[in-house]
């Protein structure tokens, strides 16, 4: 997950530079690399889980729809984090230009949402999971 999570991150930064170039405007609408990297980004604190669901360790169609249901809560942080660009988000997009400038907003705003979903999920959202995945998740962090 890190190793895509990066290597997208990379390929971006060049891809978003030579975009700029291409369509003549700055941070344009049409690259959507850097939605892709922040999301991958927010979604970090949901990787236990999804280990758990591809290992098949006894998880319910319960446990199913609410990672869903966090998945769905992650892309709604990030959105509201990337829209609003409180504090760093911000600062991040006026800071840089190129194709580091389009990534660092979004990096930043995954940041963000990550860790919002992360505080969600270990104080809420986790005691929901069937009792055998609430072990396993402790056991796979």
């Amino acid at each position: 997950y890190g190793a895509v999570s990066g290597s997208l991150l990379l390929l971006g930064i060049h891809a978003a530079s030579r975009a700029e170039i291409d369509f003549g405007r700055r941070a344009d609408g049409r690259i959507v690399i850097d939605e892709v990297v922040g999301q991958l980004i927010t979604l970090v604190p949901l990787v236990p889980v999804l280990w758990l669901i591809a290992a098949g360790h006894g998880m319910t169609r319960n446990d199913l729809s609410l990672f869903l249901f966090e998945v769905v809560t992650g892309f709604v942080l990030f959105r509201l984090f990337d829209v609003w660009k409180p504090g760093a988000i911000g600062w991040a997009e006026r800071r840089f230009d190129g194709g580091f400038g389009v990534m660092a907003d979004d990096v930043m705003a995954g940041l963000h949402a990550g860790s919002c979903l992360f505080v969600l999920h270990t104080w809420g959202f986790e005691h929901f999971y069937s009792m055998d995945s609430i072990a396993l998740t402790g056991a796979a962090l």
